[in-house]
């Protein structure tokens, strides 16, 4: 033992002697591989007087071929959300893939669900849960990576799709007339923000009372106390939800109806059959894993007794051959991706190598899907729908339609055309009806999850 120790020693001196400071010669090295030639010096004249680099690096020959807006297989959508200034993107995803259904059972020209109904409950739970695992982890240290976790982000606008079915089982859906938006659930920052200070300091409270000895009674109690502030802070920023509501709308006839339920009994009424976790599967695209393994990411919920993120690790190959039969169907699906990589906005266009870095500045910036995984160069960002394929004379695809919620005038009309490369570099996730899996899929559903921390770098 003491012999290893020795070499491991020698080994750290060894690293550490081998770390070194830029010297001089090293310094003129680099300094002088910057070439002033002809290009450089009309390029470095570019870039100092404008600070747009992603115009800069454009790709005339990607635009020149423009990609199209043409699917051969799409489900019929009518309207655009618009989550504004929020990051509720994961909430408007789960309630857009119902609409077109929602519109065709009503017989309604147009509908929208009331987000701010689902957000109320959304924070409301995350607030509860923060407070739950503090209690939890009460007599462990501050820096334990667990609390630390917890206290630096208590509640967020930001989710998936488990995140929409807990509230929606627990709570239910109302139309967007019976609960519309407010102010502040279209700009959440400064809610949140008070939200959090205050769970903080409930939390601190809490780790302090147990500290002193106080049961688990009187923590719950206090917790309780916390959560009417919580409660408070929401009813005057966004209105109090309703428990059961009359709506009144007109038909495609042109009759006046008048809908008279409670917001889980409206729920019932309009998920499609066997809409459930045994049904619906998150299945993903994570290069840095083992596929057709089950991962549970810990304490990835909002409600305490709800559903953990669990997800079907699988090859793009799968997603797109399942993505593909579900839009066959007419089914569309949740999905989420880095949106923000390769994104040509004016066109609504997301295509590899639309903006070339590389040539602007001739530079080296290669990593594969893996890589950036890794690096944490690449994560999911954004939440959207997909609802359209395209596909060449084999039926193989060509191209992909996200119905975003970023309002009309975002992308093409508010819908986003990716290619298959893209998919395949930067689409993660999607939720979807385990009809459309394959055989091997399906087996390795039943098989035991593999738990993550919620710290993970995917997540």
């Amino acid at each position: 033992m003491k012999k290893i120790l020795t070499l491991v020693s020698i080994l750290g001196l060894s690293l550490m002697v081998s770390a070194q400071t830029i010297s001089k010669s090293e310094l003129a090295e680099i300094q002088g591989s910057f070439v002033k030639d002809a290009s450089t010096i009309a390029l470095q004249n570019i870039l100092t007087n404008d600070k747009n680099i992603k115009t800069k690096a454009l790709n005339h020959a990607k635009v020149a071929n423009q990609v199209d807006h043409y699917f051969k297989y799409r489900v019929d959508i009518k309207g655009i959300t618009d989550q504004k200034s929020s990051g509720r993107c994961w909430m408007f995803t789960s309630m857009n893939v119902f609409r077109p259904d929602v519109i065709k059972q009503l017989n309604v020209p147009a509908f929208d669900f009331s987000h701010n109904f689902c957000y109320f409950w959304d924070m409301f739970e995350k607030s509860n849960l923060f407070l739950e695992n503090v209690i939890a982890t009460a007599d462990r240290d501050m820096q334990d990576r667990d609390v630390e976790f917890f206290f630096k982000s208590p509640i967020g606008d930001g989710g998936v799709w488990n995140l929409f079915y807990n509230i929606a089982e627990k709570y239910g859906v109302v139309p967007k007339q019976v609960m519309p938006e407010t102010e502040h659930s279209n700009n959440t920052g400064q809610m949140s923000s008070i939200l959090r200070e205050r769970l903080r300091a409930g939390g601190y409270q809490l780790r302090e009372m147990y500290a002193a000895g106080s049961k688990i009674e009187a923590l719950r109690a206090e917790k309780i106390n916390i959560l009417k502030d919580v409660y408070r802070v929401l009813a005057l920023c966004l209105g109090e939800p309703p428990t059961e509501f009359s709506w009144r709308y007109k038909d495609n006839n042109g009759q006046i109806q008048v809908l008279t339920s409670t917001p889980l009994e409206f729920y019932k009424s309009i998920i499609p059959e066997n809409y459930n976790t045994e049904t619906y599967v998150m299945i993903m695209n994570d290069p840095t894993r083992e596929y057709y393994k089950v991962y549970d990411i810990s304490n990835y919920r909002n409600t305490y007794e709800g559903l953990n993120w669990v997800y079907l690790n699988l090859p793009n190959e799968d997603i797109k051959a399942a993505a593909l039969a579900s839009l066959k169907n007419n089914e569309p699906m949740y999905a989420s991706c880095d949106v923000g990589k390769q994104y040509n906005s004016e066109a609504g266009i997301l295509d590899v190598g639309t903006y070339d870095y590389e040539s602007l500045f001739g530079i080296n910036l290669k990593m594969d899907k893996k890589a950036r995984i890794l690096t944490r160069q690449s994560g999911s960002a954004h939440a959207m729908s997909i609802v359209g394929c395209d596909t060449d004379a084999n039926d193989v695809p060509i191209k992909w339609e996200f119905e975003n919620s970023w309002g009309p005038v975002s992308g093409n009309k508010g819908f986003l055309t990716f290619t298959d490369k893209w998919f395949d570099e930067y689409l993660f996730r999607i939720v979807i009806n385990r009809k459309y899996l394959d055989a091997k899929a399906i087996k390795a559903l039943d098989t035991k999850p593999i738990v993550l921390p919620p710290w993970d770098y995917m997540f």
